[in-house]
């Protein structure tokens, strides 16, 4: 799935994701941990990653082995550092608007990777079916 870097685009991939893990099984508590977890991933992908440039696509990959759902995420941005994400719990950033993305998706996945390359960072997120 390619989608563009608008944000209508999101909701779009938040009903392909809720669909996809409906139809494997998932039940409503995975279902909505998906859905929060891959919209908060193609949002940072759109805003931050591609600047919001309607030129550059996120480019999406589902794939299921065995229990465990994954999601592919990838934007044509220039990357950014895990470790200068700011702490949300961290008392003077209790306050702040933004900054809780991935410290929300790191909550509700089994799994979060990052690769950064010359074409984009890559977000990786899995999720295993408890069913």
């Amino acid at each position: 799935m390619s989608i563009p870097s608008q944000p209508d685009q999101v909701q779009v991939v938040e009903k392909e994701a809720e669909r996809l893990a409906e139809k494997l099984g998932f039940d409503e508590d995975e279902r909505d941990s998906l859905a929060i977890a891959v919209t908060e991933v193609v949002a940072n992908a759109i805003y931050h990653g591609n600047k919001s440039d309607p030129r550059k696509r996120v480019y999406l990959r589902f794939a299921l082995t065995g229990d465990t759902l994954t999601i592919h995420v990838r934007d044509e941005g220039v990357g950014f550092r895990v470790e200068h994400v700011a702490d949300p719990l961290d008392p003077k950033n209790l306050l702040k608007e933004s900054g809780r993305g991935i410290f929300i998706v790191r909550t509700l996945m089994d799994d979060i990777q990052f690769h950064f390359s010359a074409k984009g960072t890559e977000v990786v997120l899995m999720k295993k079916h408890k069913g």
